[in-house]
């Protein structure tokens, strides 16, 4: 057995436990290749179906080839989409790219106070996010089954140990919890995986493609005004693998919000964000 099938069969196995687990569960759609690998995955538990919404909290700040994509995948493959947006803070004008904002703050009320409306309103006792351990320190403490608190809050500090396959999934009523699919994928292993099934993804991860001019590309998809491109020739899925394998630069430096302070990120995830 290769080890992208050993990769595929651990997280079809978390995804199935998750679905028969809990009452009502929704799986989170960022739009990248993570989350839209875990969309296949998704398909490949259920033999071709889709039997849960995806949840795209929407910023209006998206990079204009993430929402064509989504909108186009929706209607190819049927699935059921929910978009949430927190159009309070939109009209109000609240936001980083009108100078009424840090980033930090700017993501709390677009990403995370959108998310726990989103959850809040459809009442999902569980939600699949399509996080790695490798690709942020504070991802790393993660499980793969992890409850959240009152208002969606993570206590890192506190979670259940996961043996082997052995993973818990009856929580006190109430509950809420994260489930993480991917966590013991890797960015090559991602892009390996893609390239096996050929999965689609956003032209913009390509170089030359879409917004991005020759030698420039993006590798990991958020918010315009807070994501910027790499310098690289990677048009293909096959030069990506290459590329990665000598890069030394992390892989969410790009994201311009994790740089606003050193605790950022984990202090946004610590409140509920993905």
């Amino acid at each position: 057995m290769s080890d992208l099938q050993k990769l595929e069969d651990k997280s079809v196995y978390i995804i199935r436990e998750a679905y028969q687990s809990f009452d009502k569960v929704g799986m989170l759609w960022s739009i990248g290749k993570d989350s839209s690998v875990m969309l296949w995955l998704l398909r490949k538990a259920f033999l071709g179906h889709i039997p849960i919404p995806m949840l795209h909290v929407d910023t209006t700040y998206k990079i204009p080839e993430m929402i064509r994509f989504r909108d186009q995948l929706q209607k190819k493959w049927g699935f059921e989409l929910i978009v949430e947006t927190n159009e309070e803070v939109v009209a109000s004008g609240e936001t980083f790219p009108n100078g009424k904002a840090t980033r930090v703050e700017c993501c709390s009320k677009l990403k995370k106070d959108a998310l726990a409306s989103l959850i809040g309103k459809h009442k999902f006792d569980a939600v699949f996010a399509g996080i790695r351990r490798d690709e942020e320190g504070t991802r790393a403490k993660e499980r793969y089954f992890s409850p959240r608190g009152q208002n969606f809050t993570w206590d890192f500090k506190d979670q259940p140990p996961e043996l082997w396959d052995q993973y818990k999934t009856d929580f006190a009523p109430g509950t809420h919890i994260r489930v993480h699919p991917l966590l013991h994928w890797t960015e090559s292993d991602i892009w390996a995986y893609i390239k096996r099934e050929e999965i689609p993804v956003v032209p913009v991860y390509f170089a030359g493609e879409g917004s991005c001019p020759s030698g420039k590309r993006y590798r990991s998809l958020g918010c315009a005004p807070c994501t910027s491109r790499v310098d690289s020739t990677a048009t293909n899925v096959d030069e990506i693998l290459v590329e990665l394998r000598t890069t030394n630069i992390a892989e969410r430096s790009t994201r311009a919000q994790d740089q606003e302070a050193e605790d950022a990120f984990e202090k946004l995830r610590e409140q509920g964000y993905m």
